[in-house]
C-alpha cells in the first residue's frame, strides 16, 4: 500500500526565504514529488516583469547617455533585476524622470494603484553630473517564467523602443535534497526538504501552497480516464431514498436554528461537503465550484455530468439535506 507522507512543515523562515520539510513520503517518491514541485515553482507561478523600455535620446541598446555612467546595455541587464506586484491582467505604462547628480534606483518609478515595485533599492543608473536627465518609459506584463524576446509574437516594435528579456518568476531559487528516515520498522522511507527564496512579490510559504494547487488541478484530469456518462435507471429504492432525503431536506429548513445562515452555506466551496473525491472532483470539472452552483442544477443535469450518475446524485441529495439544503428535481 503506497502511503500518504506527512503533512509539510516549515523549519525555518527568514526574510524571503523558507525550508519546509515532508515527512514520511514512500521510498522513491522523494524525487517524484521533488522534482514536480520544483519544476512548476520556477516555471508556472504568475509575476511581474519589464518586457520593454523607451529611453529619452536613445534609438538602440548600443548606445551611451551623457552623464550616465552606466551604458544602455548595463542599463537594461539592470532593469531586468527589478521586481513588481501587479493588480490587473492588462500590460502598464510606468515612467522614470530624474535630473541632476544622483544615483537612480527602482523606487523612483512612478506607479499607480495597479502597480507597485518591490525592489525599490535595485539601481537603475548613475547621473554623473547636475546637468544629467533621464527619462524613461516602461512596459510592464504579468506572465509565466522566463520570456526571451525571441520567444514573444512578433509584434511592430515602436521606434526608439527596446524589447526586454523577461523573468517574471517570483521564485529565485529552489533546492531540495532527500534522506532516508524510519517509519515503523521501515529505514527506507524518504524525508524531503525543501529550500525556497523568492523576490519579495510572495511569500515561500504562498508559493510552495500554489505550486502544490497547480499539480493537483493537472492531475485531477486524469482521473476520468476512460469514463463516460452513462444515464442510468433509477431504482425504486433510490426513488424512494431520494423522496425521504426532499422531505428531511424541508424540514430541516424550516427548523434550522444554526446561527450560519443559509446564505453563507451557499457560498462554501464543495471540498467542505462531506462527500467522495471523485464527486468533487466531477463536479469541479463541470464548472460547479460552490454549494450554491450545485444547488442550481437539476437532478437530471448532474446525472449528465461526466462521472456522476443517479448513485453519486443521491449521495449529494443526503449530504445536501443534512445542511437543510436540496437540488431541483426532474
Amino acid at each position: 500500500m503506497i502511503t500518504l507522507p506527512n503533512k509539510p512543515k516549515i523549519i525555518k523562515e527568514e526574510g524571503n526565504g523558507a525550508i519546509f520539510e515532508i515527512e514520511a513520503c514512500c521510498p522513491g517518491y522523494g524525487i517524484t514529488l521533488g522534482n514536480a514541485l520544483r519544476r512548476v515553482l520556477l516555471s508556472s507561478l504568475p509575476g511581474a516583469a519589464i518586457t520593454g523600455v523607451k529611453i529619452k535620446g536613445v534609438q538602440h541598446e548600443f548606445s551611451t547617455i551623457p552623464h550616465v555612467k552606466e551604458d544602455v546595455v548595463q542599463i537594461i541587464l539592470n532593469l531586468k533585476q527589478i521586481r513588481f506586484i501587479v493588480h490587473t491582467d492588462e500590460p502598464i505604462k510606468a515612467t522614470l524622470k530624474v535630473k541632476g547628480e544622483k544615483a537612480v534606483k527602482a523606487g523612483d518609478i512612478k506607479t499607480s494603484s495597479d502597480l507597485e515595485v518591490v525592489s525599490k533599492e535595485a539601481p537603475i543608473a548613475t547621473l554623473t553630473n547636475k546637468k544629467a536627465e533621464l527619462e524613461m518609459e516602461f512596459d510592464i506584463e504579468p506572465g509565466l517564467g522566463y520570456s526571451p524576446v525571441e520567444s514573444r509574437k512578433k509584434k511592430k516594435i515602436e521606434i526608439g523602443k527596446i524589447a526586454v528579456d523577461a523573468i517574471f518568476s517570483p521564485v529565485k531559487r529552489v533546492n531540495y535534497s532527500i534522506e532516508n528516515m524510519r517509519v515503523g520498522e521501515k529505514t527506507d522511507y524518504d524525508r524531503l526538504t525543501f529550500q525556497i527564496e523568492t523576490d519579495g512579490s510572495i511569500m515561500p510559504k504562498e508559493a510552495f501552497l500554489k505550486a502544490a494547487d497547480i499539480l493537483v488541478n493537472q492531475f485531477k484530469v486524469f482521473a476520468f480516464l476512460g469514463e463516460t456518462a452513462k444515464k442510468k435507471k433509477i431504482s425504486p429504492k433510490a426513488k424512494e431514498l431520494a423522496r425521504k432525503t426532499r422531505k428531511a431536506a424541508l424540514l430541516a429548513v424550516r427548523s434550522s436554528g444554526e446561527k450560519e445562515k443559509k446564505e453563507d452555506i451557499t457560498k462554501k466551496k464543495l471540498n467542505e461537503l462531506k462527500i467522495s473525491l471523485r464527486t468533487i472532483n466531477a463536479l469541479e470539472a463541470a464548472g460547479i465550484k460552490t454549494i450554491a452552483g450545485l444547488i442550481r442544477k437539476k437532478e437530471e443535469d448532474l446525472e449528465k455530468i461526466e462521472g456522476l450518475g443517479p448513485k453519486r446524485v443521491v449521495e449529494i441529495r443526503r449530504v445536501l439535506g443534512k445542511m437543510g439544503l436540496m437540488i431541483k428535481s426532474k
